[in-house]
């Protein structure tokens, strides 16, 4: 893609090639991701890739700066080990077998970044934070693919579970305070109302509420799966 005499590698999902999902609205995917990435620098996370709605080849769709080198996908900092075998200083999260019975874990490490990335994944509500959709690239910690993010009902499936029930970090907390002023703005609702529904936003706009109220980060829900499938 080429803007302002720049051009940058991409990822475009167009809305007509999104697969029919039985608890989110057909063709809502791609403006999910846009909100997501707003809501991302309303906070000042700073994990998003930039992200943008665009008419391509195959129509409108969501339009996201690549995270890493073209050639070779940018790696996750969550890893699947031999319990012996948990890279010293990671949380383990799941345990589980591999095809012949032998036990494996899914562990992170306890990285202050991650832990901003849970923070900004129960805002959005994510329901599918897996460990190849975290990517470091350039220094940096990247979030992707959060088109099935945002619902109204509790949805939160993530492997960064590591920090549940523990108090929020003073500088998440201020994050989430910045959310929060910029969720009354009028003009900001309209911009998201755009994107996702008005009850949505309601619920997006509770949820920070909610975690400013109780200063932890959430614990995984009952009767919702806590970690994606696969958690990689």
């Amino acid at each position: 893609m080429e803007a302002q005499g720049r051009s940058r590698t991409v990822v475009y999902k167009p809305i007509r090639g999104e697969r029919p999902l039985w608890d989110f609205p057909d063709g809502s995917l791609a403006a999910r991701e846009v909100a997501t990435c707003r809501i991302d620098e309303l906070g000042g996370f700073g994990l998003v890739p930039p992200t943008v709605l665009r008419d391509g080849p195959l129509g409108p769709g969501a339009v996201q700066e690549w995270v890493g080198e073209v050639e070779r996908p940018a790696p996750s900092p969550v890893s699947v080990t031999r319990p012996d075998d948990v890279p010293e200083g990671n949380i383990v999260v799941l345990g589980g077998e591999d095809e012949e019975g032998d036990p494996l874990v899914v562990s992170h490490p306890d990285d202050p970044r991650l832990r901003s990335m849970a923070v900004l994944d129960a805002v959005i509500n994510n329901s599918d934070r897996k460990g190849s959709h975290i990517l470091l690239a350039d220094g940096g910690l990247r979030g992707i693919d959060h088109g099935v993010s945002l619902h109204e009902d509790p949805k939160l499936r993530t492997v960064l579970w590591g920090w549940a029930g523990e108090p929020l970090p003073e500088q998440e907390t201020a994050r989430l305070s910045r959310l929060a002023a910029a969720l009354e703005e009028e003009a900001v609702r309209e911009e998201l109302v755009d994107l996702i529904t008005p009850v949505e936003l309601d619920a997006l706009t509770a949820r920070v509420g909610e975690l400013l109220a109780t200063g932890v980060h959430p614990a995984p829900s009952e009767g919702w799966p806590a970690i994606p499938w696969p958690p990689l």
